[in-house]
């Protein structure tokens, strides 16, 4: 250990001295245990100022561990990219619940949609040695950046909803959301069967609109899924009806979006809609019935848990949203927990999970959806 050797004899002897005042110090990376904590403190603190540059101050923390250590209590993590809306504030619940059942605390965060509120909650959980972090990123080529602060911090990181991962689509943390392009079929699928019991194909007054979110790596294959489904079981529809619009994930957006498509095409009156996300959908409802064409528009949400308060408080005949793809968000939630914690733990979970889905209308989300329905 070179010349380190005598300065760091004479660090553990004034440690002896300085226990007192130092006892609730740590080592760089993590705690040392609880007899050698002050001693690994202080003598980590002379090394460095004594020999900058070498790696005298690891080899004085053979105690610490990582940030990620499964044996101590710590706090974990959740950094939502739209920490506002319903689905979050329920995952970010669900997954409360099961870190506390590990016996670890949990901090939510709201990054905005904003990218820099984001790496500023990811430096945050680092600076308080978080023991593990579960993320929706609001804008996914930050992917790398929020993947590479994890790990030089040695902290555990997991993908909720939208995933991490590089310019090519490859995943750079284990993922937990829902099989994307089988709920977009299921919606596709439903909206069809609407039209062809409704007798709304090839009529030149019926239009479909499907709300997208190109950017959003998560919510691309549910708009191909609705195309392809919906395309594949009504051949006959004539595809120059079919429109998408754009939005960012919220119901103002949505509400824009759809706005826009409607009053450039006056000739359609009667609507069949679904999106990426329920925001969106919500918002295509409200701008149905700012045109006053929501009495023969059929609306398929994707998420269920507005479309619940839709029929909840107007009843079946008071809205457009006919139907939902429900998959939870508790799923999600604490699924998210569970791969963070095999992580935690030194294990090596799956990079991907599903979550699955089903279709709810007004006459069964009360029994499919349980307490969510409420």
């Amino acid at each position: 250990m070179k010349k380190s050797n005598l300065r760091k004899m004479a660090a553990l002897g004034m440690a002896i001295a300085m226990t007192g005042s130092l006892a609730a110090c740590s080592v760089e990376g993590g705690s040392a245990s609880a007899t050698t904590a002050a001693a690994a403190a202080t003598t980590a603190a002379e090394t460095k100022a004594a020999d900058a540059g070498s790696s005298a101050a690891a080899d004085t923390t053979e105690a610490a561990k990582p940030a990620g250590d499964s044996g101590k209590a710590g706090v974990v993590y959740g950094i939502y990219k739209a920490g506002d809306q319903t689905w979050f504030i329920d995952e970010g619940a669900a997954a409360q619940a099961a870190v506390e059942a590990q016996g670890d605390t949990f901090t939510y965060v709201d990054a905005k949609m904003n990218p820099e509120e984001y790496l500023k909650a990811i430096d945050n959980a680092i600076a308080n040695n978080a023991k593990g972090i579960v993320t929706c990123i609001p804008d996914q080529t930050m992917s790398q950046a929020a993947v590479d602060k994890a790990k030089g911090a040695g902290i555990p990181i997991v993908a909720a909803d939208d995933a991490l991962q590089d310019a090519d689509g490859k995943k750079l943390a284990p993922w937990v959301g829902i099989d994307a392009y089988v709920i977009g079929q299921a919606n596709g699928g439903w909206l069809a069967k609407y039209a062809k019991d409704n007798d709304l194909i090839g009529k030149d007054d019926v239009a479909l609109l499907i709300l997208t979110m190109d950017t959003v790596s998560s919510c691309v294959p549910r708009a191909e899924g609705e195309i392809d489904q919906f395309t594949k079981d009504c051949p006959d529809f004539d595809q120059s009806k079919i429109y998408k619009a754009d939005y960012d994930g919220t119901t103002d957006k949505g509400n824009t979006a759809a706005s826009s498509v409607i009053t450039a095409h006056p000739e359609v009156k009667k609507w069949l809609v679904t999106g990426a996300n329920e925001e969106g959908t919500i918002g295509a409802c409200r701008a149905l019935e700012s045109a006053g064409l929501d009495k023969d528009a059929c609306v398929v949400g994707l998420g269920a848990y507005m479309a619940k308060d839709e029929w909840n408080n107007k009843g079946a005949d008071g809205t457009c949203m006919k139907a939902a793809a429900y998959f939870s968000s508790q799923s999600v939630g604490e699924g998210s927990v569970k791969v963070l914690y095999q992580l935690i733990n030194g294990e090596t979970p799956d990079m991907e999970t599903a979550v699955p889905a089903v279709i709810v209308t007004p006459d069964n989300y009360k029994d499919t959806m349980g307490k969510d329905a409420e």
